[in-house]
């Protein structure tokens, strides 16, 4: 099985940066894609962006050319820098790991101020 850790959540001002990280421990070796998803308040959870093991990535349209995800397969860590951030970037955000099954850290709450 996987764990996964969450880090980096804050609260920022419109238009600045902020950037997450996900640990992931276990059976590292067998993670696939890894992901970051969000949950905003009184709204259901969605993808934000995916990276696979060899590195492709994929984007909602909303964070596109402002979000970057990357991951680093030696610290089976995955990573999520978020910059020219919005108020409706607000939420928790949860960090995912693909195996024989899919598991999720607990979240980090990331909040934007108008």
């Amino acid at each position: 099985q996987v764990q996964l850790v969450e880090s980096g959540g804050a609260l920022v001002q419109a238009g600045g940066s902020l950037s997450l990280s996900c640990a992931a421990s276990g059976n590292i070796f067998s993670i696939n894609d890894m992901g970051w998803y969000r949950q905003a308040p009184g709204k259901q959870r969605e993808v934000v962006a995916i990276i696979t093991r060899g590195g492709s990535t994929s984007y909602v349209e909303s964070v596109k050319g402002r979000f970057t995800i990357s991951r680093d397969n030696a610290k089976s860590t995955v990573y999520l820098q978020m910059n020219s951030l919005k108020p409706e970037d607000t939420g928790v955000y949860y960090c995912n790991a693909a195996e024989r099954r899919v598991y999720w850290g607990k979240g980090t709450l990331v909040t934007v101020s108008a």
